[in-house]
């Protein structure tokens, strides 16, 4: 995808410019640090489009680590796969915009399958491994109405995150001028969408939450 608010420039437009990192380099980082590592998180770019997923998800469970994946749910077959061989045990999926198809096309910033989407949406909830959906909200695009549309297309779901837009290293160079939204609009856009699914928070309360648990 090319959502204009993305941070991650440097992934999207020049890909083959970035150092590729060998695989045994991140192994041994990984062994180094092992006393203090339980889990990986393998994100992108679109990590399920990539031939080799499955062997690098094997290396990291042959190391005793537990894997979460990070997707746009555009590739619903992998996820499928990925679940029914019990290779992952967490997936995070971002919901860019409600499934309309101008708005999330719009959001994106390419042509979405809303049927993919909605399939996705729909295999991580009936997993049965712990998940998350999250959505970035960004004022050029997203208002609260949007935010419980999308709730309501999740309904039920256990873990809705909200991650508040901020105008750094943006693909579109428009978005450093869209101003983001307060800490308290943020808490009441996820007070609206918790009627909808079991947990809804802003991204860093959520920790608050639990520790007061």
């Amino acid at each position: 995808m090319r959502c204009p608010y993305c941070h991650a420039t440097h992934l999207v437009k020049n890909p083959n410019e970035l150092e590729s990192i060998p695989l045994e380099v991140v192994a041994q980082s990984i062994e180094k640090h092992k006393e203090w590592l339980d889990g990986v998180v393998i994100s992108g770019g679109e990590p399920t489009f990539h031939n080799d997923l499955d062997m690098l998800i094997k290396i990291f469970k042959d190391m005793g680590l537990k894997v979460r994946l990070d997707t746009n749910g555009t590739n619903p077959d992998k996820i499928e796969d990925l679940i029914q061989r019990e290779l992952i045990d967490c997936i995070a999926m971002d919901i860019k915009a409600p499934l309309r198809d101008g708005k999330y096309n719009e959001v994106g910033g390419v042509l979405c399958s809303l049927t993919d989407l909605q399939r996705s949406i729909k295999l991580i909830m009936e997993s049965g491994i712990e998940y998350e959906f999250r959505t970035t909200v960004c004022r050029a695009f997203m208002d609260k109405s949007d935010v419980v549309e999308i709730a309501q297309g999740i309904a039920g779901a256990s873990r809705y995150i909200l991650q508040s837009f901020r105008p750094t290293n943006c693909l579109d160079n428009t978005m450093f001028d869209v101003l983001p939204y307060s800490e308290d609009e943020m808490r009441d856009f996820a007070e609206s969408a918790r009627r909808f699914v079991k947990n809804c928070y802003v991204r860093g309360e959520e920790m608050k939450a639990l520790s007061c648990n």
